[in-house]
């Protein structure tokens, strides 16, 4: 078996600073089968070279494997600055510099353009989709001189009880709760949902492959009793299901009594009052909804599924239950017109006392419907590349003039936040005055 060093290239950071589960999940897999493994994150050593050389030295890796969480901060405000595949360049410049090993690119981003990230990184060898058993086996291929394709892709997606135990590395999860104070873990992968930018289902599939309820409990033990957890995000596409999943880890969260503290991103649709209160009582402390919107024609060019009066529901519920809800909302997309706008914004006064995260335009992402829809409007070029961010507008807005009123609306909010750098500065005050968790929370008891 082979000595494989993992390298972790994530540099988002907002709302918060996660650890990279991906890697943890790969390097449990990797170990399964008897391969020696090392995580490094480039994040908690702040892209220290130093520390890279001395991990290459001092591990003498068969195989170096790189994950890309994200090609960009999904920000159109922030230009080229907010664009991390120029950084996982430079880290591989330096491995190069340092060693012969094959290099291995895998991660969700990868995975979107995997063609055109492997020749702009110029790595060895490319994973698409989940790396649990493809990587594995192209590192047997490999060493066994029997690899002919550069990019190599799992056959099936994997069921749930077939997903690899994270293998988390406790000083990286020192660090991260040093951060943050927040672990994150994975219940589901998959979307059954058909929002028009979103590449979850292209990623993880369109129906969700779930974990049995006491697996993820497991989990969630073993992270309390070994590493003294006490908050937990998780980081599925969307949490609640109309199986009720969500509900029945609740249920196995509250039998066991666990005493864990835990967020996720919700869909604001289909939950009731009994539902979040027993969510609440084994551990929910707050919601982030992925509202998106604030008018019914604006969630319609989203194909979000839910009407306005969803979204209102379920943060009234959540108020009723003084449960702190954040609301990600995304303007000038499809349907976008100035009297959505007008519309859209006049809507926040509903959800003032909840947190609001805005956003300007979409980044367009190849196999989306929202890259098709640009092709058709003439927004984009079926050749141009996207390798770069690229945004969508709506063609009956003036994205320039919206941005003002945006930043109109938050002013004297400070609930309200816009643009995303305003957000990630404030969020980074708070870790520097101490603060941990979701930061986002804790704006409503200032």
């Amino acid at each position: 078996m082979s000595r494989v060093l993992l390298i972790s290239t994530n540099r988002a950071t907002t709302p918060y600073v996660v650890y990279p589960l991906g890697m943890a999940v790969v390097a449990g897999a990797l170990s399964e089968v008897g391969h020696q493994v090392e995580q490094l994150d480039m994040l908690a050593t702040a892209d220290d070279t130093g520390q890279l050389q001395q991990t290459i030295d001092q591990f003498n890796p068969d195989f170096i494997c790189l994950s890309l969480r994200n090609i960009d901060n999904v920000d159109s405000i922030s230009g080229d600055a907010g664009w991390f595949l120029e950084h996982s360049k430079s880290i591989i410049t330096d491995i190069r510099t340092l060693t012969e090993v094959p290099l291995i690119i895998g991660g969700p981003a990868f995975s979107l353009m995997p063609e055109e990230i492997l020749n702009y990184l110029q790595a060895d060898y490319g994973v698409v989709g989940e790396g649990e058993e493809a990587l594995p086996q192209l590192l047997a291929d490999i060493a066994n001189g029997n690899q002919t394709q550069t990019i190599v892709k799992g056959e099936t997606p994997l069921p749930g009880d077939r997903f690899a135990t994270p293998q988390f590395q406790p000083e990286l999860l020192s660090f991260y709760q040093e951060r943050s104070g927040i672990a994150n873990l994975q219940t589901k992968r998959g979307c059954p949902h058909h929002c028009s930018y979103c590449t979850y289902p292209q990623l993880e599939g369109h129906a969700f492959r779930r974990r049995a309820a006491n697996s993820v409990a497991d989990d969630i033990e073993h992270l309390i009793n070994t590493y003294n957890i006490e908050t937990l995000f998780f980081v599925d596409s969307v949490f609640n299901d109309n199986k009720g999943h969500h509900l029945e880890i609740a249920e196995e969260i509250l039998s066991r009594s666990l005493k864990i503290r835990w967020s996720a991103f919700f869909r604001p649709a289909g939950m009731s009052l009994n539902d979040l209160k027993l969510m609440q009582r084994s551990g929910l402390f707050a919601v982030e909804s992925g509202s998106d919107a604030l008018t019914d024609p604006t969630l319609k060019g989203l194909g979000k599924g839910f009407q306005l009066n969803d979204i209102f529901t379920t943060h009234n519920i959540c108020r009723e239950l003084k449960l702190p809800i954040a609301h990600y909302l995304i303007f000038g997309g499809p349907n976008e017109t100035p009297e959505t706008l007008t519309e859209g914004l006049e809507n926040l006064n509903q959800i003032d006392d909840g947190v609001i995260f805005l956003f300007s335009g979409l980044r367009i992402l190849p196999g989306t419907r929202l890259y098709k829809t640009a092709i058709k409007e003439g927004i984009l070029a079926a050749e141009t590349s996207l390798l770069r961010p690229t945004y969508y507008f709506s063609p009956n807005i003036d994205s320039e003039i919206m941005n003002q009123q945006l930043l109109a609306a938050c002013k004297g909010h400070r609930k309200r936040l816009f643009p995303p750098e305003d957000a990630l500065q404030r969020m980074q005050i708070m870790q520097r005055f101490g603060f941990k968790g979701l930061l986002w929370d804790q704006l409503l008891q200032q």
